[in-house]
């Protein structure tokens, strides 16, 4: 079983950056379907991003494009988020997750197609 472990969240003012990091360990497969999801409180989880690990195509929430990017440190088994200019409404506990799939497809925003979740952490924005 997929063992995920969140980092790098905080607090900044609007129009700064983190860089989330998720650290990977306790797997047998090669490759996965992983993905960044964030839930504010009082709304439902949201799907922020996803990298096929196998082949570094990544996916993201329309909305988002532009302002964050999903990478991979295969060496050092991380997935990263990295989030610039940021709002208070990105606001939120992100969290990532993993699926044990060859690739990821439409279906990525989906949380319940995700079996391995981290336990999240928390980024607050301030105005």
């Amino acid at each position: 079983r997929v063992h995920l472990v969140e980092s790098g969240g905080g607090s900044v003012q609007a129009g700064g950056s983190l860089r989330l990091s998720c650290a990977v360990s306790g797997y047998t497969a090669t490759s996965f379907c992983m993905a960044w999801f964030r839930q504010a409180p009082g709304k439902k989880r949201e799907g922020v991003a996803a990298l096929y690990t196998g082949g570094n195509t990544a996916y993201y929430h329309d909305s988002l494009k532009g302002r964050v990017t999903i990478s991979q440190d295969n060496a050092k088994r991380t997935l990263y988020l990295q989030m610039n200019n940021l709002k208070p409404d990105d606001s939120a506990i992100y969290t990532c997750a993993a699926e044990t799939i060859n690739h990821c497809g439409y279906w990525w925003p989906d949380p319940s197609w995700y079996t391995d979740w981290g336990q999240g952490t928390q980024v607050t924005v301030s105005s």
